[in-house]
């Protein structure tokens, strides 16, 4: 779903939110803040915030780069996000929690997978039907983990398309669901979103090996980093079931991808 509008000029972009119910508006204004006191340079700078016929606007600088999304990341792009993320996580954060952080997280997917599903749409109905079981199963189980264990800010979104690369850095676009977030949830979210995992575009190995060299992914934090995967790699095969915007708008077999996915680290959980 489509939170908002974009008009881009050459240095300056408006965003204008067409929805703000987890006040969107705010939470972009205040990570954006945060960023340009504490990791200059890394996202775009705030200028102002407006009201256009009574939706909130917010007016920040226009970075240089193109979005890492659409194609394979460039062995140099991943190091450079694996440093992008360092310099996030390094920015000082309190408050409220980013919105689908990982104390929220089981609980959403739970009840979109409880929900009915026609599977009989899919080029193998069996194979997403036993998967559905499987993580509905899973998702059952409260654990110990979905909380914020190592704070740090978070953006709240690992899409690609939100990552702009100009050759030489990387930097951090769209914040409206900015916060505080556990450290593994965040690497998470990046290695397991749809815009990369399903087409394969990301090195996966290659940047969880840079960020561990960046930020130092030591026992307990690979620990939680593979629960997390799991997890979020269940809110896309859920997103990805027929009924769900994903499924529509994704090529026929996403689903079985996303589902032997999830089912291969269901069963090796130290991946």
């Amino acid at each position: 779903m489509h939170t908002h509008a974009l008009s881009l000029g050459a240095d300056v972009v408006r965003k204008r939110y067409v929805s703000w119910d987890d006040d969107e508006a705010d939470r972009e204004w205040t990570g954006l803040t945060a960023l340009a006191e504490h990791a200059p340079g890394l996202a775009p700078v705030p200028i102002a915030r407006e009201v256009e016929d009574g939706a909130p606007v917010v007016v920040m600088s226009r970075l240089a780069g193109e979005p890492l999304g659409g194609a394979p990341v460039p062995a140099a792009a991943v190091a450079a996000l694996a440093v992008a993320l360092r310099r996030l996580f390094a920015v000082p954060v309190a408050g409220r929690e980013r919105v689908h952080g990982p104390s929220t997280m089981r609980a959403a997917v739970r009840d979109r997978a409880a929900r009915p599903h026609d599977v009989a749409t899919c080029q193998d109905p069996a194979l997403v039907a036993a998967a559905l079981d499987r993580t509905r199963a899973w998702l059952a189980v409260e654990h110990a983990w979905d909380r914020v264990h190592d704070s740090v800010a978070a953006r709240g979104d690992g899409n690609l398309d939100n990552l702009l690369w100009d050759g030489a850095s990387c930097r951090l676009v769209d914040f409206e669901e900015f916060g505080v977030s556990d450290l593994a949830f965040e690497v998470a979210d990046v290695v397991e979103h749809a815009s990369s995992r399903l087409h394969g575009l990301l090195d996966v190995e290659g940047l969880l090996h840079a960020v561990d060299h960046a930020v130092d992914l030591d026992g307990a934090r690979r620990a939680r980093l593979a629960h997390f995967r799991r997890l979020l790699a269940a809110f896309w095969f859920v997103m990805l079931l027929p009924g769900n915007g994903g499924f529509a708008r994704n090529p026929a077999g996403s689903t079985e991808r996303q589902a032997r996915h999830l089912v291969d680290l269901l069963d090796d959980p130290a991946r």
